[in-house]
């Protein structure tokens, strides 16, 4: 009988000492597996800066060529995550403004004078966004559509048109610390053409390479 005693206290020793080790302070058995992945779920709000460039054309009869654009820009973003698995579907939208101009005396007609410059202001987006989490980093793809405006000034003769068009872009998000993510992201941005008077045409695209910080709800 005192065998089977001492056999039997041993053996709920044995079965008890993960769990008595897993509660001690600083005990270090951890069952494997059970640390649970990051959530991307949720709302989220944000800020971003970055740098936009690109490219300006203009066809008419009282103006023909083009022009190189760039410059800085800053905004915010507004977003809302789903997660299934390993898959993160969302929709995000932000407001940005803009300091994206050129200068240019290339071309024909009222462009081929000193002091003409193509301009945008502001630009927002509403985009559809597909990542997969590797844990605490989402990689995804975005695309959706653009809104901009675009100026033209030539000697204190200034005509602005606001554009609607489509943006695709593809980027990075980690989480950092808590609530808090950081992003890296480029945006491909295509405002589309507007026709003026007698026949002339203006065209915008533009690329714009920007980072974040979101916090999730």
């Amino acid at each position: 009988m005192n065998r089977f005693i001492r056999r039997a206290f041993a053996f709920a020793l044995l079965v008890a000492s993960p769990s008595f080790a897993a509660d001690m302070p600083g005990g270090r058995y951890q069952e494997p597996g059970l640390a649970p992945a990051y959530n991307w779920g949720g709302a989220y709000v944000g800020i971003n800066g970055g740098y936009g460039w690109g490219s300006s054309d203009w066809s008419g009869s009282f103006a023909t060529g083009s022009a190189d654009s760039g410059g800085g820009l800053v905004g915010g973003t507004i977003g809302f995550n789903m997660q299934g698995g390993p898959f993160v579907f969302g929709l995000e939208g932000d407001a940005a403004g803009s300091w994206i101009r050129s200068s240019t005396s290339t071309g024909t007609g009222f462009c081929s004078l000193p002091g003409c410059q193509i301009q945008t202001s502001w630009f927002a987006t509403a985009r559809g966004r597909i990542g997969y989490a590797f844990d605490r980093a989402l990689p995804y793809l975005t695309a959706g559509g653009a809104f901009g405006d675009v100026q033209m000034l030539t000697n204190g003769v200034t005509a602005t048109s606001n554009r609607a068009g489509w943006t695709a872009g593809l980027g990075v998000e980690y989480a950092i610390l808590g609530p808090w993510t950081a992003k890296v992201e480029y945006l491909f941005i295509n405002l589309a053409e507007k026709n003026y008077s007698a026949g002339s045409t203006h065209g915008f695209d533009s690329s714009a390479m920007r980072a974040g910080v979101n916090y999730r709800f």
